[in-house]
């Protein structure tokens, strides 16, 4: 009997177009460190991308406007003292992004509208709390100055960037990695997914798990979901056999 792991797709005789040469960016080193993330934030004026960089992390903020190829030199926003793992721009700012990285902090940057001469490297807060790597950073979608953070010591932290403390902290929540973090659409609960295989329902301001759901999905590696505009919850992950699963939960 045999058993195929991993299906042959059916679009393999499918060829893409690539772009052209004014409609893309160009000599971009994106950093190479090994985690769940998209290394990439884009809102209406700017695309940051996470970049390799010695002696630190750093990334890199490009104007939408200005494509092609990216100058060898031009200025990246460096202030970590180890590589940046996630990025994330303010929805209520588009001059104001967050970045999380593997030296246990959150900073919070100004970027400005012209492309500054040198790197920039003084953040406008620099958010301390988790003992471990931070992987997972979130603006609130409604409220203004809050901040979501999530590490691998298993915490979440809601912040307030004005002032630079926290808010809230929720712990004893999670019992593994956390895997990724969202928020409904007007901010009052969270879902998380979790090496432990569980997705869970939070209310921050109760601090409790309102739902739960164990194994969505079967297979070991990562699942990630995302609340929905009706509030139902979408998942993605694996089977037993490797096979992408999509999940719809009420």
């Amino acid at each position: 009997m045999s058993r195929r792991v991993v299906r042959q797709s059916k679009f393999r005789h499918v060829f893409g177009q690539p772009v052209k040469a004014d409609q893309m960016y160009e000599d971009i080193r994106v950093s190479k460190v090994t985690w769940d993330s998209s290394f990439c934030a884009v809102n209406p004026k700017f695309v940051a991308i996470i970049v390799e960089s010695g002696g630190g992390g750093a990334f890199i903020v490009l104007p939408l406007a200005k494509t092609g190829r990216v100058d060898k030199n031009h200025p990246l926003v460096t202030g970590h003292t180890a590589p940046v793992l996630d990025i994330d721009w303010c929805p209520h700012n588009d001059n104001v992004i967050a970045s999380a990285s593997e030296d246990t902090t959150v900073m919070v940057w100004q970027i400005p509208d012209y492309v500054p001469v040198r790197n920039v490297t003084e953040p406008v807060v620099t958010l301390e709390g988790h003992s471990k790597r931070v992987g997972i950073i979130s603006w609130h979608p409604t409220a203004r100055n809050v901040l979501l953070s999530a590490g691998c010591d298993n915490l979440v932290i809601l912040w307030n960037v004005g002032t630079g403390e926290m808010l809230l902290v929720l712990e004893d929540m999670h019992t593994d990695l956390i895997y990724n973090v969202g928020w409904n659409r007007n901010g009052s609960l969270l879902v998380t997914t979790c090496k432990d295989k569980k997705v869970r329902v939070i209310d921050p301001r109760q601090q409790q798990v309102v739902a739960e759901k164990a194994k969505p999905h079967d297979g070991a590696r990562p699942i990630r979901a995302i609340f929905m505009a009706d509030g139902k919850i979408f998942t993605t992950g694996f089977s037993k056999m490797s096979e992408r699963q999509l999940g719809l939960w009420d």
